[in-house]
């Protein structure tokens, strides 16, 4: 929709500009820990939110209950990102229940596997595994779904890359931990801040923005090393809750974000100001 022309603010309710009613929109990992406030916040502010993620994650259940406590119609579909084959089916899901996309945010990743395993003995396999879901999925859903919006008259497309695409991990950080960060990990975020921007410019002109939302230290029960760790390296001095992140997904998908498109959202603590 185009903004009202004016300099008057006083003709604009701002307090509307946040509202998701009436919108659809889709949810990779869905059902993950960011994944979740996500949808909870779509939800809260009047969205059908599409749930996607993997079939063990049980979207198509999370989906009936989030439809069940808000009383809006919601959609859950079991979705291997990256495969081209389920992410075209996803669309067509999702176009067969509400007959369009107005949002997509990509909060799938893969990095779980990597965890204990040292840059010197990354296999190819581990590293493409993190590289397929991660990038290559994120490139999947931006290309299916966000070329769907872009014939369509526009919409809001937020991808998440990662503290470590934007600085390096400080590796004392684990000390004392189970804890690691794959140099997989940060390749494949690095990956797509630089896919969002590129995406940010090519589909300008068809009023698709597409933004980035960083979250970092999301607590998830870590081990009480790390997050004294944490707490040391970070100026607020903890750790951040999921909910802390859905924030930022409301402003970048709504019309109160507008006039923002490339932007990287750092929702990090202020990890990154030293």
């Amino acid at each position: 929709m185009e903004p009202l022309r004016t300099t008057d603010p006083s003709l604009i309710n701002f307090r509307e500009k946040f509202e998701l009613r009436g919108k659809v929109i889709l949810i990779s990992g869905a059902c993950g820990l960011i994944g979740r406030a996500f949808c909870e916040a779509a939800a809260q502010f009047g969205a059908h939110v599409v749930l996607a993620d993997v079939k063990e994650a049980a979207p198509v259940n999370a989906a009936a209950s989030l439809e069940e406590k808000h009383g809006t119609k919601m959609l859950g579909v079991p979705v291997d990102a990256g495969s081209r084959t389920d992410v075209n089916r996803l669309l067509q899901e999702t176009l067969q229940a509400f007959g369009k996309v107005d949002g997509l945010v990509t909060a799938h990743q893969n990095k779980s596997h990597l965890k204990f395993e040292p840059f010197e003995s990354v296999s190819d396999e581990n590293w493409d595994t993190v590289v397929h879901i991660n990038l290559k999925g994120t490139f999947l859903l931006c290309q299916v779904i966000g070329t769907h919006m872009a014939n369509h008259g526009g919409g809001s497309i937020i991808n998440l890359p990662s503290t470590y695409s934007v600085v390096a991990p400080n590796q004392h950080l684990y000390s004392g931990t189970s804890l690691g960060c794959p140099a997989a990990y940060s390749a494949s975020k690095g990956g797509i801040d630089a896919l969002s921007r590129y995406l940010a410019s090519y589909w300008a002109s068809k009023r698709v923005r597409v933004n980035m939302i960083t979250p970092h230290g999301v607590w998830n029960n870590h081990e009480a090393q790390f997050e004294q760790n944490f707490a040391r390296f970070s100026p607020m001095a903890r750790l951040s809750y999921n909910h802390e992140v859905a924030g930022a997904m409301v402003y970048l998908l709504s019309d109160a974000s507008s006039y923002v498109t490339g932007d990287n959202m750092l929702v990090e603590g202020g990890w990154t100001v030293w």
